[in-house]
Parts: structure tokens; C-alpha cells; sequence
């Protein structure tokens, strides 16, 4: 090979290097501000993987445990949470909240930018855009008593109801388990609405407005400017929060299944995390809790990367 190849054959990879490098000599101040962040990330979302390795301990015999002594015992942790049924329950709790939430939180945020993107009072805008992104500063103690409250046998709903006519007894919605699910997606849709739609409100003042008038000049109503403009352009900013969003299907939440349900509902208020919470600290089974997070951590990995490798494949933006 002569010099000339060689020179060709190494230069890319030497020419990346030392353009990295000029723009982080560039760039400096901006790497000193990352740093806190960087070690933010690796203090708290990096170094506490080094618990996995509890996953495959024993510390069911706490008298060893006391001693220092747990003994490695492989996947015998794994095998035995997936031969629970409770196991398997809170693995359907937790999918089945999260696809109401994904699927109703979505569809709200849109539908509520959109409808806010067409208003042309700013006092307006601005007063409903506030309300409704209010709730989500709430701490989630308090949006769940005022949950229990509304939803109570003698609260508000069931007397509205009972005044329609459309039941004749109260509804115990807080002690079915066939409501739980939903009032979990109502009470997050009225939480969090306001603070999703901010995010879509953004990506439509980007839209040309051009784009707008030219449609107008065409013959298109509000209706079909809405469908054949807005929507598209806010099509890739939809796609990535989708990706995000598939990649958290197994956090359902805690807090408010926690707070909200009880023993009545514990068939359909129990999560992932719940389960972690209950043989960590009550049943004191560290290995098992650590497995069923480690568990609910790969499958989060694994739903991420398949998401963004299917929008990838079907032409969208992409996390990765």
C-alpha cells in the first residue's frame, strides 16, 4: 500500500479525533457547566446499578444476613418471582395503567393544544393555559384527597349522577376494583394536561405560517388547516415523546396507586413498584424486590430501543 492509501485509510478516523478535540478546547466552558449534571447522572442513576447484584443473593435467612454472610444463589430470585401470580398481577396493573395514561394523555394534550393554538384572544389563552397546568405543581397527597373526596359515595359526581338520573344508588368507586384503572387515567389526565400541552403548544409556533396561508388561500377551513398542517408539524415532536413514553410503560406510578387504592383494590392497585415496596421493606426480600426492579429496568431498555429502531425503520426522528 503506498503512503498515499495509508494516509487516506487513517485519515478519517484521526480527522474525528482531532476535531472532537478542537471543539472541546472550544467549547470548554460549556463541557465545566455539563460537569455537575454528568456527575449528577453517574452518582445517582449509574452507580446504584451496582445494587443489582442483590438480585442474585439470598437474604432470606436473616440470621445470616446479620452476620454479613449472603450467599450467591444465581437466578434462583428470578425463578422464583416469576412463579408468583401476584408477580404476574402487578405486571398486568401496571401495563394496563400506563396504556390508559399513554393513550388518554396524549390524546388530551393534542387535542387541547390544538384547540388552544386556534384561539385568538391571548387573555384567554393564557388564563386556560395557567388552570390547567396548575394542578401539576400539586403535591400528589393532595390531588388524591381531593380524589377521594370528589369520587366519594357522598361526593359530588355520584350526586351529580343520581341528579341526572342516570344511576339510582351511589357508585363505589373506590372500592371497585373495575374503576381503579380509570380513575388512575382521570386523575392523571386532569394532573398533568396542561404542563403535556406546553410542550405542543411550542412545536406549533414553530410551523411556517406561511404553510397556514397557503392552505387558506386553497379553500381549506379551520378543520382541514388543523388536519393538513398542524398536525403534521407537530408529527416528529409526537413521535419522540411516544418513544419516551413506551420506554416508561412499566412505571406506571407509586404514588397514587399507593395513596388511592386499598385493601379492597389491592388486586388492581398493585404495580411493579408496589410489589418492590412490599417484599423490600415489609417482607424484607431484598433480592427478590431487586430482581423485579432489575426485571422492570431491562424491559424498559428493551421497549425503548425497540421503539425508536421502529420509527427509525418507518422514517421518523429518533432518540438514537
Amino acid at each position: 500500500m503506498s503512503l498515499a492509501a495509508k494516509k487516506n485509510a487513517s485519515g478519517p478516523a484521526t480527522g474525528n479525533k482531532s476535531s472532537f478535540f478542537r471543539t472541546l478546547g472550544r467549547q470548554w466552558q460549556l463541557m465545566l457547566m455539563s460537569v455537575p449534571i454528568l456527575l449528577y447522572v453517574l452518582l445517582f442513576n449509574y452507580f446504584p446499578m451496582w445494587g443489582w447484584s442483590n438480585a442474585f443473593m439470598d437474604y432470606t435467612n436473616m440470621k445470616n444476613v446479620a452476620k454479613g454472610i449472603t450467599p450467591y444463589i444465581g437466578l434462583a430470585n428470578f425463578e422464583w418471582l416469576f412463579s408468583r401470580p401476584d408477580f404476574f398481577q402487578a405486571i398486568r396493573n401496571t401495563l394496563a395503567m400506563s396504556v390508559i395514561n399513554l393513550v388518554f394523555g396524549t390524546v388530551s394534550s393534542i387535542v387541547l393544544a390544538v384547540l388552544l393554538n386556534e384561539v385568538r384572544n391571548r387573555g384567554f389563552k393564557r388564563t386556560v393555559q395557567t388552570v390547567t397546568y396548575l394542578p401539576h405543581f400539586l403535591s400528589m397527597v393532595i390531588v388524591v384527597s381531593m380524589a377521594q373526596n370528589i369520587f366519594a359515595s357522598n361526593g359530588p359526581v355520584n350526586a351529580l349522577l343520581m341528579n341526572l338520573g342516570l344511576t339510582k344508588d351511589p357508585i363505589f368507586w373506590l372500592g371497585e376494583g373495575k374503576y381503579f384503572w380509570w380513575l388512575v387515567g382521570v386523575i392523571n389526565v386532569w394532573k398533568e394536561v396542561g404542563w403535556n400541552t406546553i410542550i405542543y403548544i411550542s412545536a406549533m409556533t414553530a410551523i411556517d405560517p406561511c404553510l397556514y396561508e397557503a392552505a387558506q388561500i386553497d379553500g381549506a377551513g379551520r378543520f382541514n388547516r388543523i388536519l393538513h398542517v398542524t398536525l403534521p408539524g407537530i408529527r416528529s415532536t409526537f413521535v419522540i415523546l411516544l418513544i419516551m413514553n413506551i420506554g416508561h410503560l412499566l412505571e406506571a406510578g407509586f404514588e397514587i396507586q399507593y395513596l388511592l387504592g386499598s385493601g379492597l383494590t389491592m388486586d388492581w392497585s398493585r404495580t411493579i413498584d408496589i410489589f418492590v415496596l412490599q417484599y423490600g421493606t415489609e417482607k424484607l426480600n431484598i433480592g427478590v424486590a431487586t430482581a423485579a426492579g432489575m426485571f422492570k429496568s431491562v424491559v424498559a431498555i428493551v421497549l425503548l430501543l425497540g421503539a425508536n429502531f421502529l420509527a427509525n425503520r418507518l422514517g421518523e426522528d429518533t432518540l438514537i
